[in-house]
């Protein structure tokens, strides 16, 4: 199956009541947080990949966790993003934020410190067709990126 097809009434439950019934607006966050699916990013086979539509934080291994959706769509929020940036994202982690970010900016430069997380971030990215303008680097971002500088976001 499709995994764009695959628990998309899981995923517009989540839109609905998590992220706008508290007060989300910006309609192409919505929109990209009803089409991306989160399950894809959480490792399959386990009690968080039932919860990827949870209300909450869910463990991704290398002891990080998923940020929980309504937190992800309010940082994506703030962005403002109009689809022309350069975002750089330090904590890629799972991929899921890149993968939003991807949807809604010109190019992401994202960094991962684990190199576990970093590659199954980089094989959701590329299965769902969103790695097109990501560029993922595994490193220690503390101190940015100044090679693809500068960034809008």
């Amino acid at each position: 199956m499709n995994p764009y097809e695959e628990r998309q009434t899981e995923r517009d439950t989540m839109v609905q009541d998590q992220i706008a019934g508290r007060g989300v607006r910006d309609t192409h966050v919505l929109a990209a947080m009803r089409r991306i699916p989160r399950h894809a990013f959480i490792p399959p086979h386990t009690d968080a990949a039932s919860r990827a539509y949870a209300d909450g934080a869910q463990p991704i291994g290398e002891g990080q966790t998923i940020s929980q959706p309504y937190i992800v769509a309010l940082m994506t929020e703030s962005l403002a993003l109009t689809g022309t940036e350069t975002v750089l994202e330090i904590g890629a982690g799972s991929g899921y934020q890149t993968a939003l970010l991807a949807a809604l900016a010109a190019r992401v430069i994202a960094i991962e410190r684990h190199a576990p997380l970093a590659e199954r971030a980089g094989r959701a990215l590329g299965t769902l067709g969103l790695s097109a303008n990501v560029r993922l680097l595994v490193g220690d971002g503390s101190r940015g990126w100044a090679a693809d500088a500068p960034y809008d976001a």
